[in-house]
């Protein structure tokens, strides 16, 4: 008998290729940017919270275990707690922990860019603002797709009398995701805000 990969999985990771193309893309933009305006990022790199900024990855990162552990649970499938103790955790427990930190993570960001726009540093000001919001904006929208997805995958897991494979696969692709804009944001990091 012939073993095929799973269909969603090769499509999920055919459309990752993707993305990963719009994110080069959005890096060129920035480093291009970067390279014809240097005394803008030298001035308003400056005004980044570096240390905020730093807390905030740690967030999405530990999000990013969390989301493994629903994977683990699904190929148990284990859609649900069997006890109060995280090794005996579901699909459900985890998804919502990942949930919550991929919240606080698109809330901190929400929260950087009020207090950026409140030292003037804009969408429109200048080459800085623009390439800043753009890739850090276009990776906020990237969670935020992430976050719906999830809330979609707790719905299934609720609507479902049996957990089984179709399930599994569904959680699996979508942490496929959740990891890529996790990677991409340690990118954004780096770029951004260590290497002023």
């Amino acid at each position: 008998m012939v073993q095929r990969p799973n269909i969603v999985a090769v499509g999920t990771i055919v459309w990752l290729g993707s993305e990963v193309m719009f994110f080069a893309g959005l890096f060129a933009i920035y480093f291009t940017l970067r390279s014809t305006n240097p005394g803008a990022w030298a001035e308003q790199a400056s005004i980044l919270n570096v240390p905020f900024a730093l807390v905030n990855t740690i967030i999405l990162v530990i999000s990013s275990f969390w989301c493994q552990f629903a994977v683990f649970a699904a190929e148990r499938g284990q859609a649900k707690r069997t006890s109060w103790k995280p090794k005996d955790w579901g699909v459900t427990e985890w998804l919502f922990l990942t949930y919550a930190f991929g919240a606080i993570f698109v809330s901190g960001q929400v929260l950087e860019y009020a207090t950026l726009v409140s030292e003037g540093i804009t969408f429109d000001g200048d080459a800085y603002g623009s390439a800043f919001y753009l890739t850090t904006g276009f990776h906020a929208l990237h969670v935020t797709g992430g976050l719906i997805a999830m809330l979609l995958m707790l719905g299934r897991v609720f609507a479902v009398k049996n957990f089984g494979h179709k399930e599994a696969t569904s959680i699996i692709v979508v942490s496929y995701y959740w990891h890529f804009v996790d990677v991409v944001w340690i990118g954004l990091f780096l770029v951004i805000y260590v290497l002023k």
